[in-house]
């Protein structure tokens, strides 16, 4: 009785936190701002909807794929061996809000660089030159916010980490190009964005709507 008096508190905190995070944003950007010329302070809604929209974004990609898979491979290891795995509902959901609140975070490295880049401490030159040492500290991150020590869950974490990493360095360099009075060449690159987009679409489809699973060899994804 005592456990589920605990997660009743809990999860409207989740919900709560997930739901307010606009106001959160607003108040850190409220704190930020005075120390911004004045024509950087126009970024203050974009910044406020793009952090809140990361934030939200990693506490779904932690609910529909992070957790599910990673617990799903977790309790097969078990399985496979003829151990029945016996998981408390507080152990669960713990591991639930730790999951899905590391991962919200986790979604902010872009708003992160930007800000750094915004404040003059980082530039995309440097971030592109430093990116294997940002990869090797992703991946130990990854590897202390990974539940478990397998690699499937590690390798879950961190690749989406990496390809934020690399999002926030392009959007730094977008924020260069704008100082210096340049603009990115979208028309040559929309073409390979879209299909970008269109593939992990597919993939995140087929995961969510006909209940794939992924697998160590070719295809990599199966029912």
């Amino acid at each position: 009785m005592e456990s589920f008096s605990i997660i009743w508190v809990k999860l409207p905190l989740l919900c709560s936190v997930f739901i307010a995070s606009p106001w959160i944003v607003w108040q850190v950007w409220s704190f930020i701002s005075p120390g911004l010329y004045k024509k950087e302070r126009r970024w203050a809604m974009p910044f406020v909807l793009l952090t809140a929209g990361l934030f939200i974004t990693g506490g779904l990609f932690a609910y529909f794929l992070a957790f599910r898979f990673g617990l799903e491979f977790l309790l097969g290891i078990g399985m496979s061996n003829n151990v029945r795995p016996v998981v408390s509902i507080t152990e669960y959901f713990d591991l639930f809000v730790n999951v899905t609140l590391g991962v919200g975070l986790v979604f902010e490295l872009p708003v992160l660089i930007f800000m750094l880049t915004l404040l003059r401490i980082l530039s995309p030159r440097f971030l592109m030159r430093h990116s294997r040492y940002a990869i090797l500290i992703i991946v130990i991150a990854a590897a202390i916010i990974t539940p478990t020590p397998d690699v499937f869950n590690l390798m879950l974490f961190a690749i989406p980490m990496c390809a934020l990493y690399f999002v926030g360095v392009f959007v730094s360099y977008l924020l260069v190009l704008k100082r210096e009075g340049r603009q990115f060449p979208w028309k040559k690159a929309l073409p390979f964005i879209l299909i970008a987009v269109l593939v992990i679409a597919g993939i995140s489809a087929a995961i969510m709507y006909f209940h794939l699973h992924f697998i160590r060899h070719w295809p990599f994804l199966t029912k």
